[in-house]
């Protein structure tokens, strides 16, 4: 069947037929905090579909380990992946061994460097264990594409490649944008989209998760399903989660993420930190909560109900659904505490030789500041507290003792100086 005659096909399904209450809250799931969903009808076709057989969608998404732990920004696409889990479809969580050895090029402006299979292995350690706290790990399909990319040798590399052209490659708005700029675009890079694409194929997805800036990649699925003469995935894109700073996207190089595996007091001082705007913007893409619970609460702010305690509620179900809801409450009562100038409970202990210790070297030393010169400049912004009381000369040499050391609001020690 050729695409225009699916397409016709799927509308005559959502025009003509009466979709079940189940169908309904299917797409109604689907289509809550989504950018886009390609193609619609075609998707409630697959759903009708999978009601009448009995057999369960298969949904795919891929995530490159390249880095060691996961944020709160990847999370978006996971609980997504759990709602539909929830549904009754097959989840499949793929780890992009493979791709990660080229590089994903999506939203870049230089080649990004390509890690190694060592790198990779260690990454991909954890990316598992991670998402497991969002899925059920019971009932997800782990693979990686190593799997039957390995397999494809260069011989089917070069067939897989003569399957795509370069016209339809340069479509992406980022290797346009590089080509008019004369930045360099390595051929690797192509294969990128295409090896992704393959996925598809070999897992014979239904629908395909992944951010905005993933959009091409996917599309890129779709086709190839076409040409090894399947029937094409359909396409769900979520948008990026903005950082803490309300601005760049989620990135543990821009210091603005929250990572899941963060200590729960640490992970509720950062959500307490967002703006009340981002706010609501965490609760559709992050929070667990219906749209109508949601709703209510944006009613009750406009009423005057002060936003400080919806940001609360939200902090602690992100800490309890990663933590416990035990952990939670801890959090709360530590910032509480901190924001009446206490110290917390769980602060680290460390023993340091050396006194007298000039402060920047102390700050260092603790861990409380990346250097000695960081430190200087906190102490000269007034962000520096020794037993809660304010230093402000960079000179000070700290005598032998036992003191609680506090850089900004987040940061503690009790330091044991001889």
């Amino acid at each position: 069947m050729t695409s225009e005659l699916q397409s016709k096909a799927a509308s005559a399904v959502t025009s003509s037929t009466a979709l079940s209450d189940q169908v309904r809250h299917a797409l109604a799931v689907t289509r809550r905090g989504v950018d886009e969903l390609l193609i619609e009808a075609e998707f409630t076709q697959k759903l009708v579909r999978a009601e009448q057989t009995g057999k369960p969608l298969r949904i795919k998404l891929g995530l490159d380990p390249t880095a060691p732990d996961l944020h709160l920004g990847h999370t978006v696409v996971l609980n997504k992946l759990r709602q539909l889990q929830d549904l009754g479809h097959q989840v499949i969580f793929l780890i992009g061994d493979f791709t990660s050895m080229i590089g994903d090029p999506s939203g870049r402006n230089a080649t990004r460097p390509p890690l190694t299979k060592e790198q990779i292995d260690l990454n991909a350690e954890t990316y598992f264990a991670q998402a497991s706290l969002v899925l059920d790990a019971g009932k997800t399909e782990i693979r990686r594409n190593s799997e039957w990319c390995d397999q494809l040798g260069a011989r089917g590399m070069i067939q897989l490649a003569s399957r795509y052209t370069v016209a339809r490659m340069m479509e992406r708005d980022d290797f346009t944008k590089r080509y008019k700029e004369g930045t360099p675009i390595s051929v690797h890079e192509f294969l990128y989209p295409l090896m992704q694409g393959y996925d598809s194929v070999a897992l014979h997805a239904d629908l395909e998760l992944g951010g905005t800036d993933q959009k091409f990649n996917l599309l890129v699925g779709r086709e190839l399903q076409k040409d090894y003469g399947q029937e094409p995935q359909c396409i769900l894109t979520m948008p990026l989660l903005e950082g803490l700073d309300g601005v760049e996207k989620m990135s543990k190089s821009k210091g603005n993420y929250i990572g899941i595996t963060e200590p729960g007091n640490t992970m509720f001082a950062k959500l307490m930190s967002i703006s009340d705007p981002m706010m609501w913007r965490y609760y559709e893409l992050l929070s667990w909560q219906s749209i109508e619970a949601i709703a209510a609460l944006k009613a009750e702010v406009a009423a005057g109900r002060n936003p400080r305690d919806v940001k609360v509620a939200l902090a602690q179900e992100i800490v309890a659904r990663f933590h416990s809801k035990q952990a939670a409450e801890d959090a709360l009562t530590d910032f509480v505490n901190r924001a009446k100038g206490g110290i917390p409970d769980d602060i680290a202990e460390l023993s340091l030789g050396g006194a007298p210790l000039g402060i920047g070297q102390l700050l260092k030393q603790a861990n409380l500041c990346a250097s000695a010169s960081e430190a200087l400049r906190m102490v000269e912004q007034g962000g520096v507290r020794i037993d809660g009381t304010a230093i402000s000369d960079k000179g000070l040499k700290v005598d032998a003792g036992t003191f609680v050391l506090q850089v900004g609001k987040r940061k503690f020690a009790r330091v044991t100086l001889s």
